[in-house]
């Protein structure tokens, strides 16, 4: 077989591509952390040429992404799309991206992260972060079943046949599930995190039906009886994506900068990337060719047919592209350039297996990578490795200060990474702790910030610490989460100090709906609830000043418009009120005007109530964004004083919610666990902990969250729950120690965490022992 080239290079995205489909020989899709799908037309070969439309346009990272073939219905076919919102969305390719879609899929609870589809039984699976896969029928736009049982994040989907479904999952089990919902099959044997999965072509030579990959970076290949017939090893990282080729090639794409071509167990092909992150990978069942998705935000394209391949300029500007790329240190492991052989190693040794990289000390100092090639019989120069640990005797300047370390870590879709600096010196968990509260961040980040700087600092010590460090954008939302030891020394978490808000948005997405949904007000007659024009520019004029203005407290626009917003958020149609309600969460965190009552005495948390938020029936998202600004109201001190006065109001209402929704939403419940943690804050603190009322609420808050925590199954927001319960026990006095214990049996409720496997997670073991220490 002849090997790929470059056929195309679609570019265009944002962001990182993050998901690729090929339906047929003249369309590709890429879906991208930009929050857009793209739709890629040939429009003319040799040498191949593509144009794009916009498919889909969301407000967060677009993560998976199936393409289902055409019906009388959809005669163009749909694209399912998923991602950080929790919404998959079909909509037709031809379908402008600011237009309705065919549908959204409401039911997840995270981040959508994989989607697979079965044309010949008319339904499509989707996994999520919410450790959950949810079977979709197509037309009827309803989740019909639910396949339970995952302990973490369902990584990989496959719909293997009309009747079979198999799952991968960050628990490291595969699950084989009959389409009714009913658990056929779990099979053991992966060693870490299963992130991919495909179906083997029966041609296979190993006679496996399906394939996983892990972060292990071995692919392995079972019978669907959960039998192990093969592994194929050749990927240095996580593996991200699995693909076949009609030839019955299997094709991986991974965090090596690699895709690989995969002939029974042997790697035939490497295809390095210009890129740190080779995210996804799909194959053209009508031609043979291949298309990735990576993490320079480019799509590409490869062909091993002549006259789909690109012409030489483009090909060798590809090939230069991956020969001038930067390689961080810390993805090649412990070099020591003294020991490396030089340049002339290349022209006297072969190497023994395609993808085999070697290191060469250059002349000049530096250390450049290379890899086997079989099909040219050659070493190909894939870049040079930056600055190894040791190399450079300097320091990395920030505000002023001298780090060993300064990381460029992605948190927020569309703003800049944030800045986390290190030094060696300094205890991992101390530095993630103090970059999440510098930047506001959520606690559940921590183990993931604390493993990224072991991870990334990976050989270095004190002693040899004055170098330059690479930057990394492996923050948070890379969803890469390296498995590696964490350091012994854990500080403690209880109490809890400082007041929680959440706060990200794309407020654009709110004005262009606030905008929209007015429009539609008007034309159908509802006039009494409507903006008038003038009325709207002072709330879009708020939403601008809102995005340009860290503190808006002398704002007359607020003085103005902040009676609008509540307005809007309190009286419009329930379907109509998310993007008023989600602007009115950023305002109670930004002005403590919003903390004020009105003319006639009402506030924010009265009318709110009255407007029937928390009333049943209820929509979830909407009381999800109420209780979200009752959270946001304790960055000012006018807040944090009002939800204080209207505490049995507040809470009444949390846990009449809660009983009305049954198990509620993830992110409700989050918000829910967020509004507690600040109420736990408020009470400890110790202008407040000397007075007996706080001793009577924290006893409130602790029944309300023994509750939460023990029937909760979603991990954020039991650590959050824990979180707040750790804090009223940690800082407050024996009788609220002496009821969580006796009274509330935080004890048993303690054990129910670890016993439904959270003690994997060090945090969970930390503030465990710390909550028990307290009580015992």
């Amino acid at each position: 077989m002849p090997d790929f080239r470059v056929s195309a290079v679609l570019e265009g995205h944002g962001d990182d591509v993050r998901a690729v489909a090929f339906p047929n020989s003249k369309t590709v899709l890429s879906a991208s952390r930009d929050a857009t799908v793209r739709v890629w037309k040939l429009l003319s070969t040799p040498p191949p040429t593509y144009d794009y439309n916009i498919s889909s346009h969301g407000s967060a990272f677009i993560n998976s992404l199936a393409y289902y073939p055409p019906t009388a219905d959809f005669p163009e076919g749909l694209i399912f799309s998923g991602g950080q919102d929790t919404i998959i969305e079909a909509r037709q390719p031809s379908k402008p991206a600011d237009g309705n879609a065919e549908a959204l899929l409401l039911g997840h609870g995270h981040n959508v992260c994989a989607i697979d589809v079965c044309p010949e039984g008319g339904w499509v699976v989707s996994g999520s972060w919410d450790s959950s896969a949810k079977i979709w029928r197509v037309g009827k736009w309803e989740c019909e079943v639910t396949l339970e049982g995952h302990k973490g994040s369902v990584w990989a989907v496959l719909a293997y046949d009309n009747d079979t479904i198999v799952t991968g999952c960050a628990d490291q089990i595969i699950r084989v599930f009959h389409v009714s919902g009913r658990l056929i099959r779990s099979i053991h044997g992966s060693k870490d995190v299963i992130r991919a999965l495909c179906k083997v072509p029966p041609n296979h030579p190993s006679g496996a039906q399906i394939a996983s990959a892990s972060n292990d970076g071995i692919i392995r290949l079972w019978t669907l009886q959960g039998q192990q017939v093969g592994e194929l090893h050749g990927h240095e990282s996580f593996i991200y994506s699995l693909a076949t080729l009609p030839s019955g090639e299997i094709i991986s794409s991974g965090e090596d900068r690699t895709v690989r071509v995969w002939a029974g167990n042997q790697c035939i092909q490497t295809i390095t990337h210009p890129a740190i992150s080779v995210w996804g990978v799909a194959t053209c069942q009508e031609n043979g060719d291949i298309v990735t998705g990576a993490s320079d935000r480019v799509t590409r394209v490869f062909s091993r047919v002549k006259d789909r391949q690109a012409d030489e300029a483009v090909i060798q500007q590809f090939e230069n592209s991956v020969k001038e790329s930067s390689i961080p240190q810390q993805q090649m492991g412990d070099i020591n350039k003294e020991k490396l052989p030089g340049p002339e190693f290349l022209k006297q040794k072969s190497g023994t297996k395609e993808g085999q990289v070697q290191m060469i000390r250059e002349d000049n100092g530096n250390v450049t990578a290379h890899t086997w090639s079989i099909a040219a019989q050659q070493w190909v120069n894939v870049g040079t490795v930056v600055d190894a640990v040791g190399s450079s005797g300097r320091k990395v300047e920030y505000l002023g200060q001298d780090y060993d370390y300064v990381f460029d870590v992605d948190i927020e879709d569309g703003k800049p990474p944030l800045k986390l600096p290190y030094n060696l010196s300094q205890n991992p968990y101390e530095a993630a702790t103090k970059f999440i509260q510098d930047n506001e961040l959520p606690m559940g980040y921590l183990d993931q910030v604390t493993n990224f700087i072991v991870t990334n600092t990976k050989g270095a010590s004190i002693e040899a610490s004055n170098q330059t460090a690479p930057t990394s954008g492996a923050g948070p939302t890379t969803e890469s989460q390296p498995s590696s030891s964490l350091p012994t020394s854990r500080p403690t978490v209880l109490p809890q100090t400082s007041y929680l808000s959440i706060k990200t948005a794309n407020i654009k997405i709110i004005q262009k709906k606030i905008g929209e949904l007015n429009v539609q007000l008007v034309s159908s007659g509802s006039k009494d609830v409507s903006l008038s024009p003038s009325e709207l520019d002072t709330v879009l004029a708020l939403c601008a000043q809102l995005e340009q203005t860290p503190s808006l407290k002398d704002s007359q626009v607020v003085e103005y418009g902040l009676p609008l917003v509540v307005k809007i958020a309190t009286t419009w149609p329930a379907t109509h009120r998310l993007p008023c309600l989600d602007l009115l969460r950023l305002l109670a965190a930004a002005t403590p005007l919003v903390a004020a009552s009105d003319d006639s005495g009402d506030n924010l948390i009265s009318s709110l109530i009255s407007s029937g938020v928390f009333t049943s029936p209820i929509n979830v998202n909407n009381a999800m964004l109420a209780v979200r600004a009752f959270a946001n109201l304790f960055e000012t001190e006018a807040g944090r004083l009002l939800v204080a006065n209207n505490f049995d109001t507040v809470t009444s209402q949390i846990v009449s919610l809660v009983s009305a929704g049954g198990t509620p939403n993830r992110n409700l419940t989050i918000a829910i666990t967020t509004l507690y943690i600040n109420l736990s804050v408020f009470y400890t603190l110790a202008q407040n902990a000397s007075n007996p009322d706080s001793a009577e609420k924290a006893l409130a808050l602790l029944d309300q969250l023994a509750k939460i925590i023990a029937k909760e199954k979603d991990s954020e927001a039991i650590y959050r729950g824990l979180v707040a319960l750790g804090t009223l026990v940690t800082g407050l006095g024996s009788e609220v120690k002496s009821a969580a214990k006796d009274v509330y049996e935080v004890g048993k409720i303690l054990s129910s965490v670890l016993d439904a496997g959270f003690g994997r997670e060090p945090r969970f073991k930390g503030i465990i022992g710390e909550i028990r220490s307290a009580i015992e």
